[in-house]
C-alpha cells in the first residue's frame, strides 16, 4: 500500500493534472498585488495589469511547439464564450524543451494564423529559473501570493486570479481551458 501511495504522490507532483486550491477558511496574507505589474503586449505596447481590476483572470504560460499547443484553440473558445466573465492572459515562454523559440513577431503570427487568437498575448518572458519574470515569481511564491508555491511544471500551466486580485487556483498543463474544473470557477 505504501508503494501505491508513493506512486500516486509522484504522479500528482508532476503538475500534469494537479489542481491546487488555496485554503478556504484561512485569511490569506500576500506581499504586493498582481495589479502592480506592467508588461508589454506581444506587439511591445505597455499594459498595466491594474486595468483588469474587478475581473477574473486566467494566466497561462504558452508555447508554439508543445504537445499542449492545441490548447490555444480552447483558450480562444473560452475567451469567445466567456470573455465577459474571465480575461485570458497568455505569456509565451521558452523554459520547457525550447518549445517557444520564435521572436515575438513570429509568436504573434503563429497564434493568429493557426488559432485565430484574439485574447491578450504578452511578450515572451521566463516563467521559472534565475531569470524568472517578477509576475511569475509572485504567482509561484507563497510569501508573495499568500498560499501557492507551485511554479509552472511545463507549458500551459494556468493560474486563476479572482476579481479581488487574489490567486485562487493553480492548474497543471493537462487541465484544459474548457474543462469543468475551470468552467465551474468562472460561471
Amino acid at each position: 500500500m505504501k508503494k501505491l501511495v508513493f506512486i500516486c504522490l509522484l504522479i500528482a507532483g508532476c503538475g500534469f493534472s494537479k489542481v491546487d486550491t488555496r485554503p478556504e477558511m484561512v485569511e490569506i496574507q500576500s506581499e504586493g498585488s498582481i495589479y502592480e505589474f506592467s508588461l508589454n503586449s506581444i506587439y511591445g505596447d505597455p499594459i498595466d495589469l491594474e486595468q483588469y481590476k474587478g475581473k477574473k483572470l486566467l494566466i497561462v504560460n504558452t508555447a508554439s511547439e508543445c504537445g499542449y499547443t492545441p490548447q490555444y484553440a480552447d483558450l480562444q473558445e473560452l475567451h469567445e464564450k466567456y470573455g465577459d466573465k474571465i480575461t485570458i492572459l497568455g505569456f509565451p515562454a521558452n523554459n520547457f524543451g525550447g518549445q517557444e523559440p520564435g521572436s515575438n513577431e513570429e509568436i504573434a503570427s503563429f497564434c493568429k494564423v493557426n488559432y485565430g487568437v484574439t485574447f491578450q498575448i504578452f511578450e515572451k518572458i521566463s516563467v521559472k529559473g534565475t531569470d524568472q519574470h517578477p509576475l511569475y515569481s509572485w504567482l509561484s511564491t507563497k510569501d508573495k501570493n499568500g498560499w501557492n508555491d507551485q511554479e509552472p511544471s511545463w507549458n500551459f500551466c494556468k493560474y486563476l486570479i479572482n476579481e479581488n486580485g487574489e490567486l485562487q487556483k493553480f492548474y497543471g498543463s493537462a487541465v484544459k481551458p474548457m474543462s469543468n474544473e475551470i468552467l465551474q470557477q468562472i460561471l
